[in-house]
């Protein structure tokens, strides 16, 4: 009768943890890597298995899977709280290092820049956010922050404090950006009315409002292409 081997009674060489420690992590599948957070897989299936059934359910596409909450990730057998949050938590990680490397000093001069430094971190979300990006007199990042985080449909902005951060940051300019998960580039009215509104209210300060990015995946749409700034 056939008998179902564990992990422990593989080739050495085959084991997810002994494989990084002599090969490195390049030389493991997106499988092995997420069986390592696991740890362990149920009574039918090892976590290299139990990996790959997760990766199939998402086309094993590793961006969608990070679009994925902690209710997804339960629904699998043999995958509890401990392991969810794993998972979970290494894939805000990854989000965390993409940021970090748009976070370095940038000068942006067109929009595909503004786009592209937003991107790591709004593409991926199921809510939808709202940033700033502070900039200086010769267009280099100084900082960014989120005004607003909200459901699927929208935030609540508080103009005030994007302007007092700014003066705070001495921002000779700023531009704008919120993601739509839907995947619609449409801006809404509200968005081109709170955009109107700041822009209205920076100008009082001398801070210039020089864009506005929508990202929908990894799409986006910048006002300022589009004439509406």
């Amino acid at each position: 009768m056939y008998k179902k081997l564990s992990i422990k009674e593989w080739a050495v060489e085959d084991r997810p943890r002994e494989k990084l420690l002599q090969k490195g992590t390049r030389s493991l599948s997106d499988a092995e890597l997420l069986a390592i957070l696991l740890g362990s897989g149920n009574a039918s299936e090892s976590a290299v298995e139990l990996s790959r059934r997760i990766l199939s359910s998402v086309q094993n596409d590793l961006s969608e899977l990070s679009k994925k909450d902690a209710g997804f990730l339960l629904k699998f057998n043999g995958i509890g709280e401990a392991k969810a949050v794993n998972i979970l938590a290494a894939l805000e990680l990854g989000r965390r290092r993409k940021e970090n490397q748009s976070n370095q000093k940038v000068v942006i001069t067109e929009s595909k820049q503004a786009a592209q430094f937003f991107h790591p971190i709004l593409e991926d979300l199921q809510h939808e956010e709202f940033w700033v990006l502070l900039l200086n007199r010769s267009n280099t990042v100084i900082d960014k922050f989120m005004i607003s985080q909200g459901g699927l449909t929208g935030t609540v902005i508080d103009v005030k404090i994007i302007l007092r951060t700014s003066l705070e940051k001495l921002a000779s300019s700023i531009i704008l950006c919120h993601n739509h998960p839907s995947g619609n580039l449409k801006p809404s009215d509200s968005d081109l009315k709170i955009t109107k509104k700041i822009k209205d209210a920076a100008r009082i300060m001398e801070i210039s409002v020089l864009d506005h990015i929508i990202i929908a995946h990894d799409e986006y749409l910048s006002f300022a292409d589009e004439g509406l700034i």
